[in-house]
């Protein structure tokens, strides 16, 4: 045991992270890093039985490589080198693997002195490493009062805290120490006792108990238990042998409550356990009772009816001598018997699912179904095409294998609607399954009946809610399927989706095949690239881009508005929204590709009416006695002076007739200043863009995003440097390539250009350029920045700003051809939302222009360029004025 020692004024430090040594205990380390090894070395493996370390805890440092200390309870470990003399928690430099990363760490003030009792000295192969173990003592308490570093290890300047012996027993005779060591050692006592009924141990303790002092018998007692950090810390502070004491007994009580706990918990289960054995038997003594008085078991007349379930099913021949198989098996087993629910709950799973049910679909009326597709959506007219093929297609042949249609669209374009009114239009039932952040397969295909709470995939379940086999399924969000250590489900749905696979789809759970020929499969999607090849493959992508501002006030006018309306409990005589209003809030409130934040914008102005009809002071006379009237008019006067026409009406009527039945005169009709209360200030402004490029440097893109297209400003700036190119933005690998091409090119070319004087060839002498694609919060790549790159290059060399209404895309190459991009028609449409006026485009890509509307094109002038000098040429007022001598 440890023993009072004459402490030295200067110690070696050996940092613990997250692990503390109490005076009295032991521990095993293994020591592996180059500080720990020659510490060990130098300090312990030298000086044999006379050396002394000072064991330090270190709070919150990083993970290291250093020495691994093994507990009975766990493993901990010891903190990395210091570089630097310091004082108590400051910064250290801490070497990982051979590399500097510095870090604040947190060193305690108060350590305990250790020895070594045993050292072994080992060598790795074939690295020839040394390495030590070494079993440490803790001795005694000290202070630390300045932390310097001895090589590659830390040394300390320390006092000792520990009490002389005169000290001690002046201590030992206050009253409070005397009742706090009865309370501990009454304490551990009975813990001792509790052990040795559940371990047979405890001999030894009570020697400990009856001889060491209770102060040191404290520490020793509490190293032994599972401890968080800060009550280890705090018994290392507790100087003062009565708050150690006090600590210690704390601790000593709760470690054997836990026990007492644990041992009740365990005797509940093991009573348990016998009781349920004992209704085993009396239920099988009950069983052989009823058979013998010929009385049916509650338990059969459930399985009969079960049989009769599954045989009414209509099950294939071979999924039907499966379920009997697994039906007599049922039968023979007892209801407490752990198998006995799974198994029940898989065979009433294959007497739900829908084998040979089906939807009786209704002769396609390809007119019908068209004006239904017009009614529930405006405009999509190219989708809606597509979807009157499908249907005419089904119409002609019943059973013929179609596509899978994908709807690829920015977020409110109306995806999953559309999938809905393929299945009205079918007459057949709508389930959506919704796979947005699915990362398991068996997700898809099902848990194995193995694992403890397995269940069916997803397409089984959703079969099952339907109850029929033919229904139209949507796969909402397949691009934003995920893969891990439990499978892919993308390639899951590969069998899902290939018409020569799916009418045998083997769901994990089911075992058996299960047809999905007859299910007509429908995907959404925000995006294309995501999605894995081979399952693009398996499906005809449908693009639907956002809208245009006349079609989003068709929209609102005709669907938007009057749904709003009626889900605030509201109608026209209540509210009106003039068609100018709209336009006002899709132009000032609302910049986005689908209808969404319009539509909250529109039920934003709905619950301002809501509140305004609600606060009206009403009096309603009800007679409950009173069936027939000529519902007389009576005159009141509201707070506000507006006047209301009164009905009486009988008590049968309901609510939602009652609140139609008061008229209030003054109709709340939406103005520009009312916009501005409800909506706060307007969030875009036309003028945007002309403020952004009011000086060089500044050219305006145009990208393509999840939500659709968008606007996209390009700032450069030069200041003094050497020549080098600084990016910022959230930019990926690919826009940054684009910038240095950019940047290389007008370099090329500042000659020609005349960006430079004649005698400086070299347009970034002495300065530095710095680009920035605001917006900073969003990640942004891919290759049609390019020309938007050069476009502000030369903007800020030049000292020309770029015209305000123009925006471009477009990838360059090295040599200044201008290549196509994608997306197009997005982009077309996010300029005309920006109030742009004029878009440079790639050559190669006129052909996308048949897919943007007439009304848009109308209001923009799109101009082709072929080269980067044809995107300069119209990117500045009055053309570029260094054209004329430009070589290129």
């Amino acid at each position: 045991m440890a023993e009072s020692v004459e402490l030295p004024g200067r110690l070696a430090i050996l940092p613990f992270r997250n692990k503390v040594l109490l005076p009295g205990a032991f521990i095993r380390i293994r020591c592996t890093s180059h500080s720990s090894v020659k510490l060990v070395e130098q300090e312990l493996w030298q000086r044999e039985e006379k050396g002394l370390i000072g064991i330090l805890p270190v709070r919150d440092a990083a993970e290291m490589t250093s020495m691994d200390s093994v507990l009975s309870q766990g493993v901990g470990s010891e903190s990395g080198e210091r570089s630097s003399k310091v004082q108590i928690s400051t910064s250290d430099a801490h070497k990982v693997d051979g590399k500097s990363h510095p870090e604040v760490i947190h060193w305690h003030k108060r350590g305990v002195a250790a020895r070594a009792l045993h050292l072994s000295r080992g060598v790795e192969k074939p690295s020839g490493r040394v390495t030590y173990i070494v079993v440490l003592e803790g001795l005694c308490r000290f202070n630390v009062e300045e932390l310097s570093t001895r090589g590659p290890y830390c040394t300390a300047k320390i006092s000792s805290l520990e009490m002389t012996k005169a000290e001690m027993e002046q201590v030992e005779q206050d009253p409070d120490f005397v009742t706090l060591s009865r309370q501990f050692k009454a304490t551990a006592m009975e813990l001792i006792s509790v052990l040795e009924q559940k371990q047979k141990t405890g001999g030894r303790i009570k020697v400990l108990l009856e001889t060491l002092p209770l102060h040191k018998l404290a520490d020793i007692f509490v190293a032994s238990f599972e401890m968080s950090l800060e009550e280890q810390l705090s018994m290392l502070d507790s100087v003062d042998p009565k708050v150690r004491l006090s600590k210690a007994t704390e601790l000593v009580d709760r470690h054997l409550q836990s026990i007492r706990v644990a041992e009740k918990i365990t005797q509940k289960v093991e009573g348990q356990l016998s009781k349920s054995q004992k209704e085993f038997l009396l239920r099988q003594q009950m069983r052989a009772i009823k058979e013998e008085l010929g009385d049916n078991d509650d338990d059969e007349d459930d399985l009969a009816a079960l049989e009769r379930k599954m045989q009414s099913a209509g099950m294939p021949s071979n999924i039907w001598k499966h379920a009997q198989r697994e039906l007599r098996r049922l039968k023979k087993m007892p209801p407490q018997q752990p198998g006995y629910n799974s198994s029940r709950v898989y065979l009433e799973l294959l007497a739900d699912l829908p084998w040979q049910k089906a939807s009786e679909e209704q002769e396609l009326d390809l007119k019908a179904a068209k004006d239904r597709l017009d009614c529930d959506h405006y405009g999509l007219s190219k989708v809606k095409q597509r979807i009157i093929e499908y249907l005419a297609v089904r119409k002609l042949k019943p059973d013929a294998r179609g596509p899978v249609l994908c709807f690829v669209g920015p977020p409110g374009v109306g995806k999953t609607s559309l999938a809905s009114s393929i299945a009205a239009a079918l007459g057949r039932k709508f389930v959506r399954i919704s796979l947005g952040g699915v990362k398991d397969e068996a997700d898809i295909r099902g848990h194995r009946r193995t694992y403890i709470g397995s269940m069916p995939g997803r397409l089984i379940d959703g079969l099952k809610r339907v109850a029929v086999c033919n229904p139209v399924m949507l796969l909402d969000e397949i691009d934003k399927t995920g893969s891990d250590v439990r499978g892919d489900p993308a390639s899951a749905l590969l069998e899902v989706l290939d018409p020569e696979q799916n009418k045998s789809f083997n769901d994990h759970y089911l075992n058996v095949p299960y047809d999905l020929s007859k299910v007509i499969f429908v995907a959404t999607a925000n995006r294309v690239q995501p999605i894995p090849p081979p399952l693009l493959d398996r499906m005809e992508v449908i693009e639907l881009p956002g809208y245009t501002a006349e079609e989003k006030l068709r929209i609102a006018m005709q669907h938007l508005i009057p749904r709003v309306l009626d889900q605030h409990g509201l109608n026209s005589e209540y509210l009106q929204i003039p068609e100018a209003m709209v336009k006002l809030v899709i132009q000032r409130y609302t910049r986005e590709a689908g209808v969404r934040n319009l539509e909250r914008n529109l039920a934003a102005l709905a619950r301002a009416a809501a509140v305004r009809v609600a606060e009206q002071e009403q009096a309603v006379s009800v007679s409950k006695d009173v069936h027939k009237l000529a519902s007389p008019l009576l005159d009141n006067r509201l707070a506000e002076g507006a006047e209301m026409e009164m009905e009486v009406l009988p008590m049968g009527v309901n609510n939602n007739e009652i609140s139609t039945a008061f008229k209030i005169s003054s109709c709340l009709v939406v103005d520009e200043a009312m916009l501005e209360k409800i909506l706060g200030p307007p969030r875009f402004d036309d003028r945007e863009a002309a403020d952004r490029v009011a000086t060089p440097g500044v050219s305006v893109g145009l990208v393509w995003t999840n939500f659709g297209g968008e606007v996209q400003f390009v700032e450069a700036t030069a200041m003094i440097g050497n020549g080098e190119l600084h990016l910022t933005g959230q930019l990926g690998d690919v826009i940054k390539e684009s910038a240095k091409i950019a940047l290389t090119w007008v370099r090329a070319r500042a000659a020609d250009l005349k960006l430079a004087p004649a005698e400086e060839k070299n347009v970034l002498q002495g300065r530095d350029i710095h680009i920035h694609f605001p917006a900073g919060a969003v990640p942004k790549d891919g290759p049609s920045a390019g020309v938007t790159l050069v476009t502000a290059l030369v903007s800020l060399f030049s000292q020309k700003c770029v015209r305000a209404d123009t925006a471009m895309t477009g990838e360059m190459t090295l040599r200044g051809l201008v290549l196509p991009v994608g997306g197009i028609k997005d982009k077309i449409l996010a300029a005309h939302r920006h109030g742009i006026k004029r878009v440079i485009l790639p050559e190669r890509n006129l052909k996308d222009l048949v897919e943007v509307p007439a009304s848009v094109l109308s209001n923009l002038e799109i101009l082709l360029a072929k080269r980067m000098e044809d995107v300069l040429e119209q990117a500045f007022d009055g053309g570029s004025p260094w054209r004329q001598h430009s070589k290129l």
